[in-house]
């Protein structure tokens, strides 16, 4: 089983896309304390998908605390001669944990989740 649950702040603003095929992807950096350990927080590479990337884009930006319920998904490449991977967290749920704000335009920002 493949599933993964991690609760933290966002470490970076949300990089939301329009991709061929009419598809939608947002990236964000999701910072994670490790319980118990002085080395600070783990940091991973979390995307989301079509209308759940619509809402992170819309209503997430850094700092904002967040539940991410998702999947490991492990990418390999070759460059400069080394072999490099990397392990992203491929969100099926996105659950906003920051209490109600307005956003700069004055609207109310939800505490909700986004769902794909």
């Amino acid at each position: 089983m493949n599933v993964v649950v991690l609760v933290g702040n966002l470490a970076s603003d949300v990089d939301v896309r329009e991709l061929d095929g009419g598809r939608t992807l947002a990236r964000f950096r999701l910072a994670v304390d490790r319980a118990g350990d002085d080395s600070g927080p783990g940091f991973f590479h979390v995307k989301a998908w079509d209308r759940q990337a619509e809402l992170c884009g819309r209503y997430l930006a850094k700092g904002r605390r967040v539940a991410v319920e998702g999947r490991l998904r492990t990418h390999a490449w070759e460059e400069d001669g080394k072999r490099r991977t990397s392990v992203d967290v491929v969100a099926q749920r996105v659950e906003f944990l920051d209490a109600r704000r307005e956003d700069a335009g004055g609207e109310v920002v939800p505490f909700a989740a986004a769902t794909a």
